[in-house]
């Protein structure tokens, strides 16, 4: 039984959950202030879809990865499902076609990176800052 404890992580300490500095993106008027913002400090828009496992996945491990500060960047949550017309203004907005889960980096008003699905985490974002 330990051994399968500690294959499967059956840790009897409890985790400590990662929390990160999101802003949350819920109304089209934001994506104005988002592209005035990214000429000072870079911008992130995570697109995340609350139904899809694979989102979750990708989202559990970007959270794991991430080691910025709120001064590094403002990263902004945008629940796709919940906001539809926030997600569709996001494409057209950053010229960007929509997918999910997707991560797109704005600087300078435009989209610099962006990338979907497992290709999120590749993304670089300290080349950014």
């Amino acid at each position: 039984m330990g051994f399968i404890k500690k294959i499967f992580g059956g840790s009897s300490e409890p985790k400590e959950e990662k929390t990160l500095p999101w802003l949350s993106l819920n109304t089209v008027p934001q994506l104005n202030t988002i592209a005035k913002n990214s000429k000072t400090k870079t911008q992130v828009i995570f697109k995340h879809s609350t139904r899809c496992g694979i989102s979750r996945m990708v989202m559990n491990q970007f959270i794991a990865n991430y080691n910025l500060t709120d001064k590094d960047l403002d990263l902004h949550y945008l629940d796709l499902l919940s906001y539809r017309d926030v997600s569709n203004e996001v494409g057209y907005k950053f010229q960007v076609m929509h997918q999910s889960p997707q991560m797109l980096v704005i600087r300078n008003g435009v989209t610099v990176a962006h990338a979907s699905h497992g290709a999120i985490n590749q993304i670089n974002l300290q080349q950014y800052i």
